[in-house]
C-alpha cells in the first residue's frame, strides 16, 4: 500500500514517514507534562511539523508501564482542546489521536483528526462498530496484558508468530466489521509485554510484518529497552532511537514513531540515498 486517505489527506507512503508524538500528559514515560499546556503543545506541534513530520500522534493517557488508568472525561479534556486548536492552524501533517477510547476517538475525528492509533487495536467494547463508521485509517497494534501489568513477566513460544497471528486475527475482524484494508496499519508494539529479547526478535524480523501488504508503524523512540542495552537514561537515548529506527527502516517500516523528528528525517533521508543508489 503506497498512500493512505486520511480524512482527505493523501500522504503518500512510497518513501517512510515520521509520526512525531505529542505527550498531552503529566506521566508519560519521555516527556510528561512538558506539552500539558495548550501552548506549548501547539508550539511543539509546528516544531515537529517544520523539521518534516507527516502525522501529530496527540496522546493524553500514558501507556508507560505501571501506569494509571484515566477516565474518558480527563482524557478528552487534555487531548481535545489540542486537536481542535491544530486543526484550524491547517497544519501541513495528519493530526492522529492516540487512543483506545470509542468516545474519544468519534469526537477527535469530528474534530478533525484523520487518524487513530490504538494501542489495544479496536477490542475495546463498540470501539470497531464506531471505527467502522468512521473512514478515517486505524493502527493496531499489539500489546500482552494492560500497561499496569504488561512488563511483568511477559512470555511468548514464538515472539513474532504470536504478535503476527494476533495482529492478523485484528485485520481480519475489522475487514468483518466493514473497516477496509486500505484503512489498516499495524503496529508489532515494542516494549509493549515484551522483554528486551523479544523486542530485538520483532526488530529483526519484521520482514515479517510487512509481508502483510500493511504499512507497518514502528514505536521504537526513547525505550526503556535501550536502558538495559545501552544503559541510557530516558534523555540519552537519541542514538539508540536513531540506530533502531535505521533497522526498522531496512525493515519495511512505513513509519516511523519518534520524539525526535529532526534526527529521525535524517535517517530517513540516509536511508532513501542509499535505497535509491546503484
Amino acid at each position: 500500500m503506497n498512500s493512505l486517505d486520511c480524512a482527505g489527506t493523501i500522504v503518500d507512503l512510497s518513501m517512510p514517514k515520521v509520526m512525531g508524538i505529542l505527550n498531552v500528559t503529566p506521566d508519560s514515560f519521555s516527556d510528561g507534562g512538558r506539552y500539558s499546556k495548550l501552548d506549548a503543545a501547539i508550539a511543539q506541534a509546528e516544531k515537529m511539523v517544520s523539521q518534516g513530520a507527516s502525522f501529530i500522534d496527540i496522546g493524553g493517557e500514558s501507556t508507560r508501564p505501571g501506569a494509571a488508568d484515566v477516565d474518558l472525561d480527563e482524557e478528552t479534556r487534555r487531548v481535545l482542546p489540542v486537536i481542535e486548536a491544530l486543526c484550524k492552524r491547517n497544519l501541513q501533517a495528519v493530526i492522529s489521536v492516540d487512543t483506545s477510547k470509542p468516545k474519544l476517538m468519534q469526537r477527535a475525528v469530528e474534530a478533525g483528526a484523520g487518524l487513530i492509533n490504538d494501542v489495544c487495536a479496536l477490542t475495546a467494547p463498540t470501539a470497531i462498530d464506531v471505527v467502522a463508521g468512521l473512514q478515517v485509517p486505524v493502527c493496531l497494534m499489539h500489546m500482552q496484558g494492560q500497561p499496569r501489568t504488561m512488563q511483568t513477566e511477559p512470555q511468548y513460544e514464538n515472539v513474532v508468530s504470536e504478535v503476527s497471528r494476533y495482529l492478523s486475527d485484528r485485520v481480519d475482524a475489522c475487514e468483518q466489521a466493514g473497516i477496509s484494508r486500505e484503512r489498516l496499519l499495524i503496529d508489532p508494539g515494542f516494549g509493549f509485554g515484551k522483554t528486551v529479547e523479544h523486542n530485538m526478535s520483532l526488530l529483526k524480523h519484521l520482514p515479517d510484518f510487512t509481508d502483510m501488504g500493511l504499512p507497518v508503524l514502528v514505536g521504537l523512540s526513547r525505550k526503556s529497552m535501550m536502558a538495559s542495552i545501552l544503559d541510557k537514561a530516558v534523555d540519552d537515548r537519541l542514538s539508540g532511537s536513531i540506530a533502531a529506527a535505521c533497522f526498522a527502516l531496512m525493515g519495511g517500516a512505513a513509519i516511523i514513531r519518534a520524539h525526535d523528528v529532526d534526527e529521525s528525517m535524517d535517517a530517513i533521508r540516509m536511508y532513501a540515498a542509499m535505497r535509491n543508489a546503484d
